[in-house]
């Protein structure tokens, strides 16, 4: 049977339970001889949501994705904080759509490919450790560029840019140069609350499907549907 936890969250995924455990049992050994009920029941119910919230971060849930060859899908879990143009000279060369994701604590932290794609280069940047809601954090922030080309028309190059945050002090990415992703495909994930980035070409022929505030789910959410330009 599957175990719907995340290989990219070990080892916290079994480190961090398994402290929790041990201060519960711990906990109640010491109630049954030294304290009162009014100390060790409230200090156990913490301790189990604690544990219950740590299962929950980094779980993995099973995603069939949509197979439509024109859309982009969301990278990541979270909330739309922005969508703007802005100039991506690295990889794309030239005006880019920006669409910037914050993930928060509660939020599954799996990062997909957004489309059929195959990874041209990774690029990792040391950085701070700002507020991952903020857009400037991602030209501050320590972060990890995986630059892909789309494999289906329109050929274009994307950006996806996996951004530690206040919390996030760790980005895992198990994609590799040259690989090829199918769209909705996982790569890897931020331990901890974040942001996730997608960069486009900016054409007249991208249309955003999302809005700011809007709530996504990677691998499902659909943010850009190509269409063909000149038709009814």
């Amino acid at each position: 049977m599957r175990i719907p936890l995340t290989k990219y969250g070990w080892p916290q995924v079994v480190v961090f339970p398994a402290a929790i455990l041990t201060a519960m049992i711990v906990g109640l050994a010491l109630g049954v001889l030294h304290l009162s009920a009014w100390v060790v029941v409230p200090a156990e119910v913490l301790l189990a949501a604690a544990l219950i919230w740590v299962l929950s971060f980094f779980r993995d849930p099973d995603r069939l994705s949509p197979r439509d060859k024109k859309i982009l899908l969301a990278p990541a879990d979270g909330k739309v904080t922005d969508i703007e143009i802005v100039e991506e000279n690295d990889f794309i060369d030239g005006a880019a759509l920006r669409i910037g994701l914050f993930l928060s604590i509660f939020n599954a932290h799996i990062n997909r490919a957004p489309c059929n794609v195959k990874v041209e280069k990774i690029t990792y940047r040391p950085g701070k450790y700002k507020n991952a809601m903020k857009p400037q954090s991602g030209r501050v922030n320590e972060s990890n560029d995986i630059e892909m080309t789309r494999i289906d028309s329109p050929e274009d190059r994307l950006v996806v840019r996996q951004i530690s945050g206040a919390v996030a002090r760790r980005i895992v990415c198990q994609a590799n140069q040259g690989q090829k992703l199918t769209g909705g495909e996982k790569f890897g994930m931020i331990k901890f609350g974040s942001r996730t980035e997608l960069y486009l070409a900016a054409r007249e022929n991208a249309k955003c499907l999302i809005r700011v505030g809007d709530k996504v789910k990677a691998g499902l959410t659909p943010l850009i549907k190509y269409e063909i330009v000149g038709s009814s």
